[in-house]
């Protein structure tokens, strides 16, 4: 596919805004972890999504924000392969993705974690982690595992930090919505993702609960790479993260939260609603 011309407007964003300093034949790989190209999602006429040009660099928190329908969601969908695209090419980890299925996309290392938090309201939080190990399949057989010490260590560790260690033999259904936003995300990086998509983290929380969140995410930022989707702009404010702005579909900003806010095309099209 041919990449679009240098000078070529992504929004407000020119393409060479996305152009790393290395050439080659993967001119995009050393600094992108998951590079967009000429990337449409078009649904019986409807374009919902427009990206000639979208990146992630390696060990970025990347905050995306948009109003309802601005193609936040739809972007998710097209890298994690839940949707198809309709033209352009998808890179991850320095290879194509563009056309693999959603187990294939996962087992290369994406994991994606949607706005309801998805456990087992009947297990515990243990018992929920323990399938989220690498390699386990969800199924009855198994719950049988015996699980290793090593693993054990593992997964109280990450229990320990999400502050969940005392909730470790309760069954889900009896966690608070925050906890078990905390759990999803803990069974997500126990899946050792290479990077991390996560559907609004904030929404429903209290304050406790968002200020707690962010420090998480924060804390994750230092091994693994991370697209947040976001409401909340004082939870986006505490991430203090490279933001990009969404609106019907194309990529309207990008910058601090402190620069998109004082954009006047953000604050017509979002901020000011």
């Amino acid at each position: 596919m041919n990449k679009p011309s240098p000078n070529q407007v992504v929004g407000p964003i020119k393409y060479q805004d996305y152009s790393p300093r290395e050439t080659g034949v993967h001119w995009w790989g050393n600094r992108f972890l998951l590079f967009v190209e000429g990337v449409t999602a078009v649904f019986d006429g409807f374009t919902a999504l427009d990206l000639p040009a979208f990146g992630i660099e390696h060990g970025e928190l990347r905050v995306i924000i948009g109003p309802n329908g601005a193609g936040k969601t739809t972007f998710c969908d097209l890298v994690s392969g839940k949707t198809r695209l309709s033209t352009g090419e998808i890179f991850f980890d320095g290879r194509s993705i563009t056309g693999l299925k959603e187990t294939e996309i996962a087992r290369r290392g994406i994991g994606r974690k949607f706005q309801t938090p998805t456990v087992f309201d009947s297990l515990t939080t243990f018992e929920n982690m323990e399938l989220a190990l690498p390699g386990q399949k969800q199924c009855l057989r198994d719950l049988m595992h015996s699980t290793g010490g090593e693993e054990i260590a593992h997964i109280d560790s990450i229990l320990q930090r999400v502050h969940l260690i005392e909730k470790r033999n309760i069954q889900a259904k009896y966690l608070s919505h925050g906890q078990r936003q905390w759990l999803a995300i803990s069974m997500l990086i126990l899946m050792e993702p290479k990077l991390l998509m996560i559907d609004e983290p904030a929404a429903g929380l209290t304050d406790s609960e968002t200020a707690l969140t962010a420090e998480l995410l924060l804390e994750l930022k230092e091994k693994h790479t991370m697209v947040v989707i976001e409401h909340d702009m004082d939870f986006v404010r505490q991430l203090d993260s490279k933001v990009s702005v969404l609106c019907e579909g194309k990529l309207m900003a990008e910058g601090s939260i402190e620069e998109v806010q004082q954009n006047q095309q953000v604050i017509e099209a979002y901020l000011g609603r």
